[in-house]
């Protein structure tokens, strides 16, 4: 009967691990993972960039939205 305690007290230890780890995930590291993937496509998508000078790491471009409206984004610049 001890083993069977203490196995089953593993599986709640395990249970428990798990959701914690999916917690962490879900609140911390998708939010910043779902951001890069939109900025991403939205780069992938723009027109029109301009840069201050040719060495600045990034550039204002736009893109059409959803409801096709224009928004402004800074995207990597690709010249430098």
């Amino acid at each position: 009967m001890k083993d069977a305690t203490g196995e089953l007290s593993m599986t709640a230890i395990a249970v428990v691990a798990i959701a914690a780890i999916g917690v962490v995930f879900t609140q911390l590291v998708w939010p910043t993972i779902k951001k890069n993937i939109t900025r991403s496509a939205h780069c992938s998508e723009a027109y029109n960039c301009k840069a201050a000078n040719a060495t600045d790491p990034l550039v204002n471009c736009i893109y059409l939205d959803e409801s096709n409206s224009t928004q402004t984004i800074q995207c990597p610049n690709q010249s430098v």
